[in-house]
């Protein structure tokens, strides 16, 4: 397979002694151009692990990250942010929006961090929001905004450099159903388009949207199943699974 994103032997501790904590152990993940991978598991399990040693968040304890067919672990912080900026999309949980900046201001900080022209920032920012529907929300600050809302200023920074990879941490955690409905569409959107996603979730209809999914437990993959196309489909295939 022609990975986009690889990993080989990935293994990260944390701690020392008797406090030491095994968080993954030996994780070997290839994901494809335009693929979308859903990775579930219980909490503690190493998702979020694995999530932040891909978009070099965290330093993994040993073994390889690769990125676009480059070795990223042993990359200096400079590098990391350079890759960051132009190649990986994040979405998290918490949203992570600033506070003090409108919501087309939040999705053009990463094209004006990247070196590109306010006017070019700007315009892909309004392009963005048109695209997840919030337009007339633009000019507003997230705190005027639902969670629903944030979520999809959130997934419209993370594609502001039309990044190579997307890279998503529970997603729909902290929203209900109706606004889980939205993100779910985009999610789906995205993945129907050839962006190619990983995404950590503890809900089946998110990953649902998934090409792929990987079950995790204790640091370790423990099974991979490849989704058939057509979501209720997949939310089929989970059904079974999870029973």
């Amino acid at each position: 397979m022609n990975a986009v994103l690889r990993t080989r032997d990935l293994r990260m501790t944390y701690g020392r002694g008797a406090g030491l904590v095994h968080a993954l152990e030996g994780v070997d993940l290839e994901v494809a151009p335009g693929e979308t991978v859903a990775v579930m598991g219980p909490s503690g399990c190493g998702k979020s692990t694995l999530l932040q040693l891909l978009g070099g968040l965290q330093r993994s304890s040993r073994g390889e990250v690769w990125v676009d067919g480059r070795r990223i672990d042993g990359l200096g912080e400079r590098a990391l942010a350079r890759l960051r900026q132009g190649t990986i999309g994040f979405v998290f949980q918490a949203f992570h929006l600033l506070d003090e900046l409108t919501a087309v201001e939040n999705v053009e900080l990463p094209a004006l961090l990247a070196g590109r022209s306010p006017s070019v920032a700007r315009r892909r920012a309004v392009q963005l929001l048109d695209r997840v529907g919030l337009t007339e929300q633009s000019g507003r600050l997230p705190a005027a905004l639902s969670g629903g809302e944030r979520q999809r200023v959130a997934i419209a920074r993370a594609l502001s450099n039309g990044p190579l990879i997307v890279l998503a941490d529970e997603p729909t955690g902290n929203l209900d159903s109706a606004s889980t409905a939205d993100v779910l569409r985009l999610l789906d959107g995205l993945r129907s388009e050839g962006q190619t996603q990983v995404i950590v979730t503890h809900d089946a209809r998110v990953a649902a949207t998934a090409d792929r999914l990987i079950s995790m437990r204790d640091g370790v993959f423990v099974e991979q199943t490849r989704l058939t196309h057509g979501t209720g489909g997949r939310l089929s295939q989970l059904a079974g699974l999870e029973g």
